[in-house]
């Protein structure tokens, strides 16, 4: 068996080295990670000599701060959206960073995908990691609580990648992070209509006009929204137009929580790779979007699925939809895994 790692200098930003993390497995299968916002750089295997990477990553830190998007960087103290940037911990009244309309997006300015973390390598028989760590302040982001953070990304020998979040705190905190990464599993790229998606999935959130959670659930069955069966993400894309006149999809599904029962699968309808999701929380978030191509993106031609792993959105301000509070002494890691499977 073969595993490498390998560190570079990836760019420079305000004057602090980032650092790129590879790691690569004897089929050749590699991962990249930059110390910048945890940013998943790299997922690139190798069919049969041919490199084809599964998610979209930029060459230089300047396209990364321009084109935004949150592009496969990791997302943190808390991923999605708090309505009213404000929250109660034991009835104690917080807000925090209001940087989207009314409401906190993403862990506000200073998340985690602002934050340039320091890396440490690891590997045993079958796998090797980075990990990446920080100390966060409280008056860093405004949220409760000073956190040590550790986002550890493990590639093993089956092909298999895992990003395990742990979270410590002094004091009563939220802790709700993920990965945002973006997909194109095909061959050209070029658009979304050889990508497929399928979410195991009964219910999709309603949101308010600002994406906030208004609590409800909706069916999904028998409507656009509906994953359970593979669908080319442009046929979902077609019907959702002309069932609402919707233009994306930019949504949060409930899901159950498995170890070895995937929550969701992507792949293209060609039928020569997909790759499946596993979490250990019951919400994933689904983005149709076009990054790069600001005209394409206006005229809703995607050419990338973003899939983020999380507990439902907005979760402390609804008390059904899972309990998102950290606590001093009970450090907690939540995994996301991605296992890439070669079908022909």
């Amino acid at each position: 068996m073969i595993l490498e790692t390998k560190k570079t200098v990836f760019d420079q930003l305000e004057g602090q080295d980032v650092m790129r993390y590879t790691l690569i497995n004897d089929q050749k299968t590699r991962v990249s990670v930059l110390s910048y916002g945890g940013t998943w750089q790299e997922f690139v295997v190798n069919e049969d000599g041919v490199e084809r990477p599964l998610i979209w990553g930029l060459d230089n830190m300047a396209d990364y701060q321009r084109v935004g998007y949150c592009l496969c960087q990791s997302i943190g103290r808390v991923a999605g959206r708090i309505g009213g940037a404000h929250f109660k911990i034991d009835n104690q009244d917080y807000d925090v960073e209001m940087n989207e309309q009314t409401h906190s997006l993403h862990g506000g300015d200073h998340g985690f995908n602002t934050l340039n973390f320091e890396g440490q390598f690891s590997q045993d028989m079958d796998s090797v990691s980075v990990t990446l760590t920080k100390h966060i302040e409280a008056t860093d982001d405004q949220y409760p609580g000073n956190l040590d953070v550790a986002i550890k990304f493990t590639l093993d020998n089956q092909n298999q990648v895992s990003i395990a979040f742990t979270g410590d705190t002094d004091a009563a905190t939220l802790f709700n992070p993920t990965n945002h990464v973006y997909w194109n599993t095909t061959d050209d790229r070029d658009s979304l209509a050889q990508q497929w998606l399928q979410i195991t999935s009964a219910a999709h959130l309603e949101f308010d006009q600002e994406k906030v959670p208004t609590g409800k659930k909706v069916a999904v069955k028998g409507t656009a929204y509906d994953f359970n069966e593979k669908q080319p993400v442009e046929t979902a894309l077609a019907q959702l137009k002309a069932e609402s006149n919707g233009i994306e999809f930019d949504d949060a599904y409930e899901v159950t929580p498995s170890e070895d029962q995937p929550i969701a699968m992507v792949g293209d309808t060609d039928g020569k790779r997909r790759v499946k999701l596993y979490s250990d929380r019951n919400s994933l978030i689904v983005f149709t979007a076009n990054p790069f191509d600001p005209a394409k993106e206006d005229a809703h031609q995607y050419n990338a699925l973003a899939t983020e792993a999380q507990t439902l959105p907005d979760a402390i301000n609804h008390p059904d939809f899972g309990d998102i509070v950290l606590r001093p002494g009970q450090p907690a890691t939540h995994t996301i895994r991605y296992q890439y499977e070669r079908l022909n």
